[in-house]
């Protein structure tokens, strides 16, 4: 049910951008039991002109390795689960691809089920 979008600055190795989005996937099956083969991303790459931050909002410092991931989903997971997937991703992000847990900014949006179609024009979740 997620769809991903993943938005990093452009100079990265060619494969950084997939390797954050297997982070990601595998974060979203562990810590809130996305489905299996349910796995719809979209990774962007910015330059400084189209992806902006503040450098220090709720005081973090963030830097130019910013990551910036938004994920949509069903609504109804608890405020915990939620924590856990944050806390997942970023330790994930961390350990695996030296990410500064700093730099990553995660972005939940809930929506009904009936707010998606995986294709044939039907709504596969609609009641």
């Amino acid at each position: 049910m997620p769809l991903v979008r993943i938005s990093l600055m452009k100079g990265k190795s060619q494969d950084f951008g997939k390797k954050v989005g297997e982070i990601v996937y595998s974060s979203m099956i562990d810590a809130i039991k996305v489905p299996a083969k349910d796995n719809f991303q979209i990774i962007t790459e910015h330059d400084t002109h189209s992806l902006i931050y503040d450098l220090s909002y709720l005081a973090i410092q963030r830097t130019p390795a910013i990551i910036v991931i938004q994920i949509t989903l069903n609504e109804g997971r608890t405020v915990e689960l939620k924590k856990l997937l944050y806390q997942t991703i970023a330790e994930r992000l961390h350990c695996g691809l030296d990410v500064r847990r700093e730099d990553v900014f995660i972005n939940l949006v809930e929506v009904k089920k009936e707010n998606w179609s995986y294709g044939n024009g039907i709504a596969q979740y609609a009641s």
